[in-house]
């Protein structure tokens, strides 16, 4: 009974959110654009190294010889541009908005490209948040893409929804990180994804362990890694662990991003990309 209720209430919210949005917006992206394949980056809780996973997923399908996106959803919290050192204002052209490039390439669709001052907060309601998202979609001219990675904000509140209702979602990357409320963190962002008929593709636990520079023994900091134990449980099949290194704050810091190698992540990127 209380499955069916909780069906129900979906199902009216979804109307409500549909009805909410102007006919344009549904799911139609720009008629230039050519993007064939979107994955979202989603995490139940922030701090846990969203923005990181999405990044270092893009640098690795670009050096896979794929043309590659970025679209920056998380609104109040933008990051993707710094950690990749660009900068600068998005322009308009004929087409739609044209996306910057990273040094390597990858096109970039972030808040932080259109606003005055790239330090400021970004004050806005849910509604008019999820409406730049989907612009971001509608009004940006997405030129060749083979694989664009989204970057949403933490939890299941309006953002994630208007991607999964906007955009051709083909799955999503759940990241978390080792804390005793992690399986229950998860549970959320995978019931949202299934609720939303989206594929859950991977599970990526960062900050996992820390490895001794001398004698390489690794140390789990935050407790024992759960990650393989709670993919099991929710029928993931694909999982990566992160360690903990100074370097790699450092080089999001001073964004080169896309000099990290993430090694850790390629049997991850494979099985996703190649599943």
């Amino acid at each position: 009974m209380g499955q069916e209720l909780d069906k129900d209430k979906q199902a009216a919210m979804d109307k409500a959110f549909e009805r909410s949005m102007p006919e344009g917006l549904r799911k139609v992206s720009n008629e230039y654009s050519d993007v064939k394949k979107v994955i979202g980056v989603v995490s139940g809780k922030g701090g846990v190294g969203k923005s990181l996973i999405t990044s270092l997923m893009a640098v690795k399908a670009n050096r896979a010889g794929l043309r590659t996106a970025i679209l920056d959803a998380d609104i109040t919290g933008p990051s993707i541009p710094k950690s990749f050192g660009v900068h600068g204002k998005a322009y308009g052209s004929d087409m739609g908005i044209v996306p910057l490039e990273s040094e390597s390439g990858i096109k970039i669709m972030s808040i932080n490209l259109l606003v005055e001052n790239e330090g400021d907060p970004v004050i806005w309601r849910g509604p008019v948040i999820a409406g730049a998202v989907s612009q971001f979609w509608t009004d940006v001219f997405w030129d060749k893409v083979d694989v664009m990675f989204v970057d949403m904000p933490p939890g299941t509140g309006d953002v994630p929804l208007t991607v999964f209702q906007t955009l051709p979602v083909d799955g999503i990357i759940v990241v978390t990180s080792p804390q005793e409320l992690v399986e229950m963190i998860v549970s959320k962002a995978v019931k949202m994804a299934d609720a939303m008929n989206i594929p859950v593709l991977g599970l990526v636990e960062n900050m996992s362990y820390f490895e001794c520079p001398s004698c390489h023994e690794k140390h789990e900091l935050f407790g024992r890694s759960r990650v393989d134990e709670i993919a099991s449980a929710y029928g993931i099949g694909c999982t990566a662990k992160l360690p903990i290194e100074s370097s790699i704050a450092q080089m999001v810091d001073e964004g080169h991003v896309d000099r990290i190698s993430a090694e850790w992540l390629d049997d991850f990127y494979k099985n996703i990309m190649e599943g």
